[in-house]
Formats: structure tokens, sequence, C-alpha cells
């Protein structure tokens, strides 16, 4: 069995470190017609398991709650035309519309706090149609069953004595779920950076783009960043340097990324997003996405926006990966929630 093991003197805070950063991704994972034990697993369950971990925060996203809205466009190259009939990828612009965020259901998290962080964005076609997609800066997934991210919750629901996951708990299921290696061993070397503009962000699901005669193609799609990576220093001591360094860097211009299309050959997992592909499959470069402005998320163009990956335009469609319904489900739990609470109080119980 491939594990990770860390040092006697720093597993406990290693396995707590991995447990915040699986519980960033895992509110996500919902699965409408699942099962788990002698109770039907819904997303209602995972949502409501979510808010007795963290919190109940009105008004605010279940998961990935502390947020900053995006506005620019997606400047296709038209290099991925030949394998989608999919607007967004003839050569030209569309705009897009999205939102940069960290894992977690507390709004009010310290940015340094939280390992994960995500880039979620709406790609609007000539038509009416439109792409969206969520990525996370982890380029897999812990587990790959609805059931098995349910478990991951309770495991991660933090002590009310160290407000932390207890480790053992997470010990003991992480060792139920040796498929979880690959992830464990990605959480325990990542190190955070200063920005949301320094790194990338990693759709960890396939989809299969399709051309006009039908033939279809597995891919997985990331963005890589321009901007060179910089390591977190001093920035984390302020809990709102991410918000703080992205106005700051589109003062000075746009930021791009190059939206990547790795893809995918015989024999490699489309319903497994705990595997990754080899580093050997062929890569297209579609274009480069630009982002312009931010604008807090109170009142910004994202606020309204349920960032649901199965919204997909005629050329590309979901994968047999099972998460993909799972998220789908949740995320429209999670929307019709905030939206039925109103407007976010904060901690206080005031308007922000």
């Amino acid at each position: 069995m491939n594990t990770v093991k860390p040092s006697r003197i720093n597993q406990a805070g290693a396995l707590a470190l991995i447990g915040l950063a699986v519980g960033g991704l895992a509110a996500g994972f919902a699965y409408a017609a699942g099962w788990f034990g002698p109770a039907r697993l819904t997303p209602q369950n995972i949502i409501d398991a979510f808010e007795a971990n963290a919190g109940s925060y009105p008004g605010y996203r279940k998961n990935h709650a502390k947020g900053i809205c995006i506005v620019g466009h997606f400047e296709s190259n038209g290099e991925a035309s030949h394998l989608s009939r999919a607007s967004v990828f003839a050569k030209g612009e569309v705009p897009v519309t999205g939102r940069f965020s960290i894992g977690g259901s507390n709004p009010y998290a310290p940015d340094a706090a939280v390992t994960t962080r995500s880039m979620a964005l709406l790609f609007q076609m000539p038509g009416g149609e439109q792409w969206r997609t969520a990525m996370n800066t982890p380029p897999l997934l812990p587990v790959a069953t609805p059931e098995a991210f349910f478990e991951q919750v309770l495991a991660s629901r933090p002590d009310p004595a160290t407000g932390k996951p207890d480790p053992a708990k997470l010990q003991a299921f992480f060792a139920a779920h040796p498929e979880s290696a690959a992830f464990r061993k990605w959480a325990e070397s990542s190190k955070p950076s200063n920005s949301f503009a320094n790194i990338p962000y990693h759709g960890v699901n396939a989809f299969r783009l399709v051309e006009p005669d039908g033939t279809g193609h597995f891919v997985r799609w990331s963005v890589q960043p321009q901007a060179p990576f910089e390591p977190l220093g001093e920035a984390g001591k302020d809990p709102d340097f991410l918000a703080h360094d992205l106005q700051q860097r589109l003062q000075q211009g746009p930021l791009r990324w190059k939206l990547l299309l790795t893809l995918a050959e015989p024999g490699d997992p489309t319903a497994d997003p705990t595997q990754q592909w080899p580093t050997s499959r062929r890569q297209i470069d579609a274009g480069t996405l630009v982002i312009e402005q931010a604008e807090a998320q109170a009142d910004g163009a994202c606020r309204d926006i349920n960032f649901d990956p199965l919204v997909l335009p005629a050329g590309i469609e979901a994968s047999d990966d099972p998460i993909l319904s799972a998220r789908s489900a949740a995320y429209a739990v999670s929307f019709n929630r905030r939206t039925r609470e109103g407007a976010p109080v904060n901690h206080q119980g005031e308007q922000p």
C-alpha cells in the first residue's frame, strides 16, 4: 500500500493540515442518488454536515465562502477548435465573469489559514450559451466516491477542545482509503504562494470535447499563470492579503493565465479524480484568460452566479465521473439556501 509517513513529531500537525485542505474541497461533493449506511445521502446532508463543522453564516456560500469577484475575457487562439465545436474555442474573444476564493465555510477566516484556493469562471458565448467551471489548486482529489467524501467530512469535524480536526480520526480515515495517498503527498509538500495571481488552478474532473462529426476526446483542463510563483512570506500576516494583493496587481494591469487542455489516451481513468494522468500526455494551449478587474463579492458580478460544472455549451460534455453530478447537486443546494437566507450578515448579526 502506498502511504505517506510523516515523522512522529510532525504527524499530528500534518494530518490536521491535510484535514483542512480536504475540508476546503469536500463541501462540493454531495451525491443526490447515493446511499451511505441506512440513510440516503443527499446534497442537503452534506451541506448540513459542513455547516455543523464550520458554523452557519447566513447568506454566504456554504463552501468557499470567502472570495472576490473578477471580470475579464478569454482570448482563444483557435488551437482547440479542431477538438470541439464549442464556440469558446473558435479564434476570438468572449467575456468572462468569475471568482477567486479560499476553501471553507467561514467568510472571516484568515487567508493564510486555508490551503485550498479556487478559481471559478463563467464564459459567456454568442447566442446565450455558457461554460461554467470551478477549479482548485490541488491537481487531484483524495477519494473518488461521494460516500467516501461524506466519511471525510465527518472525519474532518473539528474537535471542540482544539478547534481542529482530530488527528486520530483523520489517520483512521486515510488508513481506510489508501487511494488518498497521492493527494496526501501533494498536501504535505504544497507551498502556498503570496497571491491568487501566481498559482495554477486545476479542473480535476474529466470532460469530453466533441467535434462537429461527433468524435470525442476526453480532457482535463487547467490554467497556468503568467506571474511567477512567490512564497507566502510576511504577506500572510494580513488576514485579507489575497484580496489586497489582487487589487494592487490589477492597478498595474491585467493578469493572465494560459488555458491548457490535457488529452487522455486509451486507458487513462476518466471517472477517478484521485489519479493524475501521466505528464507525457499531449497538451494544447487553447488561449489566454485575461482578468482585468476585481470587485467585492457583496455586490460584484459573481454574487448571484452558481458555478455549476455541468453548465456546458454544445461541444463539451460531462464524463462518467460521478463527482460531477454530485458537485452540481450540492452547488444547487448551497445556492438555494443562501438565496433563501437573504443578504449576508456578519458574525455580530449586522449587515456587512
